[in-house]
């Protein structure tokens, strides 16, 4: 015979279960890797650090990279609102992306959403 705590425990854990299926479903899946452009030269480094970009705002002129420099003891990615450039999830190194068009590209941490930055373009 089943134990009215032992029902009890397992409809939660079923209820529990459904929760986190449910939330996960409706979360947006992070866009595939983009290759980093490693040969590149940056005009601006931006420092990933302690949940933050450093400096999160930069403007660069058309052509030019960014490189983001992953220091700290948590990983972190970077990923444009646009999908253009998608870091893999790294604690230490560097992702570069070239900018070809000018434009205003919003990006975050898909693990910190709350880490955020723009990469302004110019002409």
């Amino acid at each position: 015979m089943i134990g009215r705590r032992a029902v009890t425990g397992g409809l939660a854990g079923v209820a529990a279960l459904a929760l986190l299926v449910g939330v996960t479903g409706c979360a947006p899946a992070k866009p595939e890797a983009v290759p980093s452009d490693d040969g590149a030269t940056a005009a601006v480094t931006v420092t990933v650090v302690d949940n933050r970009y450093e400096p999160a705002d930069v403007e660069i002129s058309v052509g030019d990279a960014v490189t983001w420099e992953f220091a700290g003891s948590m990983e972190h990615d970077v990923v444009a609102e646009d999908g253009e450039f998608v870091s893999e999830l790294m604690q230490s190194g560097t992702y570069t992306h070239v900018f070809d068009a000018a434009g205003e590209f919003a990006y975050d941490c898909s693990v910190h959403p709350e880490m955020t930055g723009v990469v302004r373009v110019v002409a």
